[in-house]
């Protein structure tokens, strides 16, 4: 990212400051960085905008480039753990094979195909060759047409998440006329393969449609399926398990709704299974003109029930609902069905029977902490279900599960080139109590020849009722072996014990996802495990706003701190319905344009708005340009605030990918990177650089 034309900065940049203010409900915001936000977003060219995100990345190159070689150190490390020449282990689908490999040195994988009755391998999809010369790269959607003679696939070359789709001659290797942009969605064969349906982001990056596009037609033609009007829902399409059907759902963060149309008739009129109800959220399969749905209206951790086709909205319990089993998901094949879901926190796997309901198949592993779930499995007729398993100790597993046995075949154990030895390493499970007595939920991996009190670090999300499962990184080795212990926060916010610990970490509650956050960390300091200013934390997206709060409340238990893409500017951001995500975010945060109270609840917390006069620990942001989610002034505007009102000393630096998006760089080496120099900034700040 180095500009030679920018000299070597003697100082950080200072924004300038340009007063500008909203008010809503009598209270006025002001706001002297709002300026920071390019007028013709999403395009970036303003002049002062870009010289001062240049500006801030020079002073990182310039404040890091002397712990270059830790950097390099660390990537030679992190890439060193990577098996480069690697493949997934094939998969049967219907007449044929499917696996990806990575060859020495690639960035990214190629997907390869052979019969199951002998022959040669066939490349359907070369993703370095897609990559080539381009600074970002993405696969999105990919699938395989019923008939396996073509593959749909789209790709995002610039981080925006917005995917052009094309569509591949697998007999003859050539592209057909078939070209889609704009998409943001699964690709779904339908109508005897004559047809795929997709979904458009809209000028808002909202996906409120789904769409029909007949191959060889131009997309001018293409047929609207169904249309969303309210803006905070999404829309999306799959196929049923059986591929009967086209599954069209729409849904926010509380509310959904499903229709379902025939896949060999796509123009039919779609069947609503049940209108949305404000707070019910369900997902629905088909088997033998039987509806599966998993839905939330009777107990907040869902409940399976099914339904006649022919009368799609009266559901009989068929697993009730329990504050035990926290249900996830399910899927249906032939013989038999599966459902997930977490027990304590863990993930719980069993097999279910049509014909005998009381017949439960638990799914047994050999670890009391770990993180599993079902794998790729393709076929609706499976004897042997592809699971994959991991641990904070043991590498990524691939097993076969044999449904008739009842027993669990190791296929393909994560390989670390450079060497591992589980034995050296411990985890372990810990539930801190919170300042209002809840225990929050702690995973821990450390060496065992660590001293105590040592450094540690903690990572944490805690939105979106998304669990953290306490799975396997080799980059985090990087850490633990130079003596760190590593801890996951399973903080509200999360689902990992839960719809009841969602619930208690969004809206009205947002705090306590920040509050079980500083108090998991003084937890482990009174466990002995660290001290204060010895925690390294860590968070990104929704994540960093995590990281923005826990500094303004407690700047003194952190030794270094990394954000990346910090979702920080939350009022203003919950006040713009013109940016990509705010309709849809409303039900996490609060709608602070119609409700005086979410206003000052947001207010009170968000990052941007609650920076102070008083000292930050070191600080390492990041930012992409064309990021759609967390936009790039957010973390912009909170660096220049951070800068003008701090009173200490520390490193505050603040690097924007210009050519990437939420996820930042793309492939499998160029993500190490980012890696390796956020780690370097850590141990640099906590002493440990040498």
């Amino acid at each position: 990212m180095t500009n030679s034309s920018i000299a070597v900065p003697a100082s950080p940049p200072t924004a300038q400051k340009k007063l500008s203010s909203v008010t809503h409900h009598g209270i006025t915001v002001t706001d002297d960085y709002a300026w920071l936000r390019d007028p013709g977003y999403p395009v970036v060219e303003d002049n002062e905008v870009l010289a001062h995100l240049a500006a801030e990345n020079a002073w990182f190159e310039a404040r890091m480039a002397p712990h270059q070689p830790l950097v390099d150190s660390l990537f030679k490390e992190m890439r060193a753990r990577i098996k480069e020449a690697d493949a997934s282990v094939p998969q049967k689908d219907g007449d044929w094979l499917y696996w990806v490999e990575f060859e020495e040195g690639a960035e990214y994988r190629k997907w390869w195909r052979k019969p199951v009755s002998g022959g040669d391998s066939q490349l359907i999809l070369d993703e370095p060759a897609l990559a080539e010369g381009k600074e970002y790269f993405r696969l999105g959607a990919l699938a395989v047409s019923k008939d396996g003679t073509k593959l749909a696939y789209s790709i995002d070359d610039n981080g925006s998440e917005r995917f052009t789709a094309r569509v591949k001659d697998l007999a003859t290797g050539t592209m057909l006329a078939d070209e889609i942009p704009g998409t943001l969605s699964s690709l779904v064969w339908c109508a005897d393969d004559r047809a795929l349906v997709y979904s458009l982001a809209n000028e808002n990056w909202r996906t409120d449609n789904a769409r029909l596009h007949w191959l060889g037609q131009p997309i001018a033609k293409d047929v609207e399926l169904y249309h969303e009007d309210d803006e905070g829902f999404r829309v999306g399409a799959s196929l049923s398990a059986n591929e009967k059907w086209i599954v069209i759902s729409v849904g926010d963060h509380e509310t959904g709704e499903t229709r379902l149309i025939p896949a060999h008739d796509p123009l039919a009129a779609p069947m609503l299974v049940k209108p949305r109800q404000k707070g019910v959220e369900y997902d629905v399969d088909e088997r033998e003109d039987i509806l599966f749905i998993l839905a939330n209206d009777t107990h907040e951790n869902f409940r399976l029930a099914t339904a006649p086709l022919g009368d799609p909205d009266q559901w009989t319990t068929l697993i009730e609902g329990s504050d035990e089993f926290y249900l996830t998901g399910f899927e249906l094949f032939r013989d038999f069905y599966v459902v997930e879901g977490r027990v304590g926190g863990l993930d719980r796997i069993e097999l279910r029977y049509y014909d005998d309901p009381a017949r439960i198949e638990p799914i047994v592993f050999p670890e009391a902490s770990y993180s599993a779930g079902l794998g790729d499995n393709r076929e609706w007729h499976m004897e042997k279900l592809r699971l994959s398993y991991e641990s904070m100790v043991s590498p990524g597993t691939v097993y076969d599960y044999d449904v008739s046995a009842k027993t669990l075949e190791t296929l393909k154990v994560q390989e670390i080139p450079s060497g591992y030895d589980a034995s050296l390493y411990t985890t372990e499970r810990l539930d801190i109590t919170a300042r209002d007595g809840t225990k929050v939920p702690v995973s821990l991996v450390y060496r065992k020849d660590r001293p105590n009190p040592g450094p540690l670090h903690l990572y944490g999300y805690g939105a979106y009722g998304i669990a953290i499962e306490p799975g396997f990184s080799t980059s985090r080795l990087s850490l633990v072996d130079r003596g760190f212990a590593y801890a996951i926060a399973h903080i509200r916010g999360g689902d990992d014990l839960g719809r009841a610990w969602y619930k208690a970490g969004k809206l009205e509650s947002r705090n306590n996802a920040f509050t079980d956050f500083v108090d998991v960390a003084k937890g482990l300091i009174d466990h002995g495990l660290t001290q204060a200013g010895r925690i390294s934390i860590s968070g990104g997206s929704a994540g960093g706003e995590l990281m923005g709060a826990v500094i303004n409340s407690d700047p003194d238990l952190w030794g270094a701190v990394v954000a990346h893409v910090p979702f920080v500017d939350v009022l203003a951001t919950m006040l713009d319905a013109t940016l990509p995500l705010t309709p849809g975010e409303w039900p996490e945060w609060g709608n602070p344009i119609e409700d005086r109270a979410a206003f000052q609840l947001i207010q009170s917390y968000s990052p941007y708005d609650q920076v102070k006069a008083q000292s930050y620990p070191p600080l390492l942001v990041t930012a992409g340009l064309n990021d759609p989610r967390v936009t790039y002034w957010e973390p912009a505007k909170w660096v220049a605030k951070l800068r003008e009102l701090k009173t200490d000393e520390n490193e505050l630096l603040f690097k924007t990918n210009m050519g990437a998006g939420h996820g930042g760089k793309s492939g499998r080496f160029e993500s190490l990177t980012e890696t390796a120099e956020e780690f370097a900034f850590i141990l640099w700040q906590m002493g440990m650089a040498a």
